[in-house]
């Protein structure tokens, strides 16, 4: 995937990993417009804003950023929430429907919105945002890695329905990374920058593989098949003793 001339929108770009990836294609030569529920701050990036639980907003959005940049050829959809639940209180299902909401209905939509101006223009590219959470769970963010694991299937349909047309699905698996002090919380989060720099080379790749998946997320992607998923899911399981009451 070229990432020097392209005119990019990232739906959840405005912090974290998303407002990484949006320097790292401008600084290549893109055009880029990112889009949050709050304005951006980032330097010589265009913003709209937007919020993907409510589909006017998505597609007001989608008027905004077509209006001004007509040529759009790279959607990339990064909004998501991580939100801790415990299974055993029924109240949890509060922190279940935002990331629904959010993580798999925000990425519909926004696929939703620009995936016609796409096929009319017969060329483009789909990056859809997982995470290893989707692969191996992390117990403590049940419904985050339930989300997580259906937008990987949603993006594997989305590639099968666009054959042909001109127009590539992606996918970028994460793994823990180390941005808004997770590096406090976690110390074996990958630095931002380490991150950023390996999927930019993955990225770059011609064919760009179907899923990005950096080193470090390749333990977690390939669990079952390595024979190591049991194991992994009852470390990942510990942490669910920092829950009240466990």
């Amino acid at each position: 995937m070229d990432i020097s001339n392209r005119t990019v929108f990232i739906a959840g770009g405005t912090s974290g990993i998303g407002a990484g990836l949006a320097r790292r294609f401008h600084a290549a030569g893109s055009t880029v417009v990112v889009g949050g529920r709050r304005a951006a701050g980032l330097d010589d990036v265009g913003s709209v804003t937007v919020d993907v639980t409510d589909p006017a907003s998505v597609l007001a959005a989608r008027d905004e950023v077509l209006t001004a940049h007509p040529d759009l050829d790279l959607v990339v959809t990064m909004s998501g929430v991580m939100l801790t639940e415990d299974l055993r209180d029924p109240a949890h299902v509060a922190q279940a429907e935002q990331s629904v909401a959010v993580n798999l209905l925000g990425t519909i939509r926004v696929v939703d919105a620009f995936t016609p101006h796409l096929l009319a223009q017969g060329h483009g590219d789909v990056l859809t945002v997982t995470s290893g959470i989707g692969f191996t769970p992390f117990p403590l963010m049940p419904t985050y890695g339930a989300t997580k694991a259906a937008v990987h299937s949603y993006t594997e349909s989305l590639r099968a329905h666009l054959a042909g047309t001109g127009v590539g699905v992606s996918e970028l698996v994460p793994p823990a990374v180390a941005t808004a002090g997770q590096e406090q919380l976690n110390p074996n989060a990958l630095p931002l920058d380490a991150f950023l720099d390996e999927v930019v080379g993955l990225l770059s790749q011609d064919p760009t593989p179907h899923e990005v998946v950096v080193e470090r997320a390749l333990p977690l992607r390939w669990s079952e098949r390595d024979g190591t998923y049991d194991e992994m899911l009852a470390q990942r399981s510990q942490a669910l003793a920092s829950l009240p009451g466990r």
